[in-house]
């Protein structure tokens, strides 16, 4: 772990609060607070560049699942500029999880988002 280990943790918090975040407002602020203008978002389902475009993958998700949110699974790992971890998407009506990912977030020196590459782990049938 690098001397600044927290970077890690706090680029992952704000990425995880812009997935979380449902108004278009407040969507558009928190995917700026986490991303680069020029940032990507890659998984097996989207491959978008810009604030925009990564606003309007987080909007299609709460569609495709309302009533769901994202939620750290394990701890956050990190080294350099790169930093990998576990995700679920939980149901807030009864704590189910049908959907769970593994992304890797490469940073830039402000400790933003250049890009995620994301997986698919458990997906509903």
């Amino acid at each position: 772990m690098s001397e600044k280990s927290d970077r890690y943790e706090t680029a992952v918090t704000r990425y995880l609060e812009a997935w979380n975040t449902r108004e278009p407002e407040a969507l558009a602020k928190a995917v700026a607070a986490a991303w680069t203008t020029d940032g990507r978002y890659t998984d097996p389902l989207a491959d978008v560049g810009g604030r925009e475009q990564i606003a309007a993958v987080i909007a299609a998700a709460h569609e495709q699942f309302p009533g769901f949110a994202f939620r750290l699974l394990g701890t956050v790992d990190g080294h350099h500029d790169t930093a990998r971890f576990g995700w679920e998407l939980v149901a807030e009506a009864d704590g189910s999880a049908p959907v769970a990912g593994f992304d890797v977030v490469v940073l830039d020196e402000e400790d933003r988002i250049r890009s995620v590459h994301g997986f698919l782990d458990r997906v509903p049938g």
